[in-house]
């Protein structure tokens, strides 16, 4: 199958999802796609949200302000997911994260959440095993190794308890994961 067989904007709506906790190299897959000319997500929809957040709080993100921030990432997912209307797209991270960053922080799944894992249905979801180093330069990097692995199994379960049986991509070199990704996708149909 040839990139361009995938790649046909001819075809219904395909969303797959590349997650997996921090550090584990999501940046670096989405770039790789979108250097194939694979249409993704542009940035990260809940770092931007994060700052907007910090900005207007003049803080850090304490666990009493972490329900609105949810909703206020929940509702970028819900828009980006809306907007895609045919042919193959790739989303850095989806609305069942939710389920796991909400769990971090103490915070069980709300009834909005909820309503839009059941709704808005991804084609796959394919989670970025660890990288085994945790060299970042980005300003939100705040979690301890074992903190980045928790963040990652309640993602994961997440994932599960939404309905989905995640493909899990080896710690690899960016390149390397992409073509695991992309020979895991269907040929699409008109």
């Amino acid at each position: 199958m040839s990139l361009d067989q995938l790649l046909n904007p001819a075809t219904p709506p395909r969303r797959y999802v590349i997650t997996g906790g921090p550090s584990a190299g999501k940046e670096a897959v989405i770039a790789s796609l979108q250097d194939l000319g694979v249409p993704c997500t542009e940035g990260e929809p809940a770092r931007e949200i994060y700052r907007q957040h910090r900005d207007r709080l003049g803080r850090h993100l304490q666990v009493a302000d972490r329900r609105d921030y949810s909703r206020d990432v929940l509702a970028a997912f819900v828009a980006e997911y809306c907007a895609h209307k045919q042919g193959l797209r790739f989303y850095n991270r989806g609305i069942p994260d939710g389920y796991g960053w909400d769990a971090f922080f103490g915070l069980g799944p709300y009834p909005e959440l909820e309503e839009a894992a059941r709704i808005y249905r991804y084609d796959a979801v394919f989670i970025l095993d660890p990288l085994d180093d945790f060299d970042s330069e980005d300003d939100l990097v705040w979690a301890k190794e074992r903190e980045i692995r928790r963040v990652h199994e309640l993602i994961i379960q997440g994932y599960y308890d939404a309905g989905y049986k995640p493909i899990f991509v080896p710690a690899d070199e960016p390149g390397q994961r992409v073509k695991f990704i992309l020979a895991q996708l269907p040929v699409p149909t008109i």
